[in-house]
């Protein structure tokens, strides 16, 4: 016997409620072993080749994101599209075929890095200044990997296996090897920290490809069928680059505009100060990780109420959260941000200014995913990407008159504008209310009531 309505939803949040506890449970403990990582980084290195470090793997990771060419998004619709629709083998193909674009555009993206690092360093103060950016180039391939192979785990439904090896495995190796090297008395440099980075994030990677072989998920590359797959899927995943390269530039161009046009050991400090702040989104990201391809599938066989309800639930978790930690940000940001060492817990302010874009962030749900998801990757980005655009252009104006702080605010009021475009363009065009008030579209409708004749 059918349910009802009501039954339905509590089914689909319970199904993603479970899912997400893990999937938090995963990003919990990342965020403890990310701020290791960072903090023994820190610890053990300079300034100056902390900064070079931090802007190395800012630099990296916006390249990466443009090297996966939007696939780490597109399996996530396209794995369950294919999937609801019986063609298993277009669902493999995507899976194939998505592998070969991020092997493809990170090997041109690391050579045209090169080609920069090497007239940078032969303009300027010589090949040995720039050696983190170098560095920053065996950075770009395993980021994009990490990137891909957990999108591609996830959509086929798995959790410990798509974020075990990065989220967790990496971040214990790479703060455990830079202790042990200053036990050693092994001082780091930038471009050192770098190529440690990505030597275990490699090997990290490799222990993935092993798991999913051993759990039977799809997870091989294959150059046969990708002229197939571009040709049919290719305009959508132009657009998903698009929209994902706009997000991790969101998220790091900043770093980068101010070791460039500040001091690289600036860069460190708005590093640790953006990293903390981003603690916020936590319980966000990590539910968004199990409801994307949750929304997919409910969007694309016409069952709108689950989708509404997967969406609400993100929201309204990952906002409780985000407030929590904002109010221990406000009680204590100095303090946390210390533990990077004295030198950061100037930037207390900065750390506040950033929260609260990211609070918005939170209020407004998880619109991006649900673009994304529903088909409207091209509107995203139209919408979303222009205004953080424009934001960045007012920061390299900000940036040199008003420093760390002009950045901060510009990227708070950007993300703040952003968001609420986004969010009433979803609810409008799409049908599904990404914010808090999307609860209000669950209530169960109240019956209409009798007339009386004559009336």
């Amino acid at each position: 016997m059918r349910g009802t309505p009501q039954d339905e939803i509590g089914s689909v949040v319970r199904a993603g409620f479970w899912k997400s506890v893990a999937s938090l449970v995963i990003k919990v403990a990342t965020a403890g072993l990310t701020y290791l990582m960072f903090v023994v980084l820190s610890r053990t290195m300079g300034p100056v080749p902390y900064g070079q470090f931090a802007f190395g793997f800012a630099l990296a990771t916006v390249v990466a994101i443009a090297a996966s060419m939007g696939q780490q998004t597109a399996i996530l619709r396209f794995w369950p599209e294919e999937e609801v629709a019986g063609r298993d083998d277009k669902a493999v193909n995507a899976v194939k075929s998505g592998w070969a674009l991020v092997v493809i555009a990170s090997a041109v993206l690391s050579a045209l890095l090169v080609l920069v690092a090497l007239g940078m360093g032969l303009l300027g103060g010589g090949l040995a200044s720039v050696a983190h950016l170098f560095a920053t180039v065996l950075l770009i391939l395993p980021l994009a990997a990490a990137e891909y192979g957990s999108s591609v785990l996830r959509a086929q439904g798995s959790v410990w296996t798509a974020l075990l090896p990065r989220d967790v495995i990496w971040r214990i190796l790479v703060p455990g090897a830079v202790w042990a090297l200053y036990l050693f008395n092994v001082e780091m440099s930038g471009a050192g920290a770098l190529v440690l980075t990505a030597l275990l994030l490699a090997v990290a990677m490799g222990l993935q490809f092993f798991a999913a072989r051993v759990f039977r998920y799809e997870n091989r590359i294959g150059f046969s069928g990708l002229p197939a797959y571009w040709s049919e899927r290719g305009e959508a995943s132009r657009w998903f680059l698009v929209g994902t390269v706009v997000d991790s530039a969101a998220l790091n161009v900043d770093i980068v505009l101010v070791g460039l046009l500040v001091a690289e050991a600036s860069a460190g400090i708005y590093f640790n100060a953006f990293r903390t702040a981003g603690l916020m989104t936590l319980f966000m990201f990590a539910i968004t990780l199990v409801v994307a391809p949750m929304v997919a599938k409910h969007f694309h066989a016409g069952e709108m109420r689950q989708a509404q309800a997967v969406t609400t639930f993100n929201a309204w978790a990952g906002f409780l959260f985000s407030l929590v930690v904002f109010a221990i940000f406000m009680a204590f940001g100095d303090l946390i941000l210390s533990l990077f060492g004295d030198h950061y817990a100037d930037g207390r302010l900065i750390l506040i200014i950033l929260s609260i874009g990211l609070l918005a962030d939170a209020a407004t749900g998880p619109t991006r995913i649900v673009m994304m998801m529903t088909g409207h990757e091209r509107d995203y980005v139209r919408i979303f990407g222009s205004i953080m655009l424009a934001g960045m252009a007012v920061q390299i104006i900000v940036i040199p008159m008003y420093g760390l702080i002009g950045a901060a605010i510009v990227n708070a009021a950007s993300r703040f504008l952003a968001q609420c475009a986004i969010a009433w363009w979803t609810n409008k065009h799409v049908g599904i209310e990404t914010s808090l008030f999307g609860i209000f579209k669950l209530m169960p409708a109240r019956p209409a009531q009798a007339q009386a004749p004559g009336e």
